[in-house]
């Protein structure tokens, strides 16, 4: 695993990640790829905490909050569901104390990513055979 993936999984979990508010919803939508109702939504269901607010009231996010979208991304990309995601950020707000739990609960969602990836490569080589048939049959023809 390469460095800046490590460094990405666990920098909003490092305490003095910078809080500092800096980005629009408009920045946030550019850099992470999910659009505006998405990041309403997440902070709507507990995904995401409240960001902070302008003296206008536009919100304003953080490196950390950045941070923290781009694991909820690799998150949602390993089909973790909404529920797990949820429970995983109420644990992640309670504080250092939940940290077995979380654990846990990451553990057990590699176990499933895991399976799923031994069962798409077994997949794949079915595919791959079926791949090989036809091409051979379209070389005897």
């Amino acid at each position: 695993m390469s460095q800046a993936v490590v460094e990405t999984a666990i920098k909003e979990e490092r305490p003095g990640a910078d809080d500092t508010p800096r980005y629009t919803i408009g920045e946030v939508v550019a850099r992470s790829g999910l659009t505006a109702h998405t990041l309403r939504w997440y902070e709507r269901i507990g995904l995401l905490e409240h960001p902070a607010r302008s003296h206008t009231g536009q919100r304003r996010f953080s490196d950390r909050d950045l941070a923290w979208l781009d694991f909820l991304g690799k998150l949602r990309l390993t089909a973790m569901s909404v529920a797990d995601m949820l429970r995983y950020a109420e644990l992640r707000r309670e504080g250092e104390h939940t940290a077995a739990a979380r654990q846990q609960l990451l553990e057990q969602h590699r176990d499933e990513v895991r399976q799923r990836i031994a069962d798409l490569q077994a997949t794949l080589l079915i595919i791959d055979h079926k791949i090989d048939f036809y091409a051979e049959r379209q070389q005897q023809s």
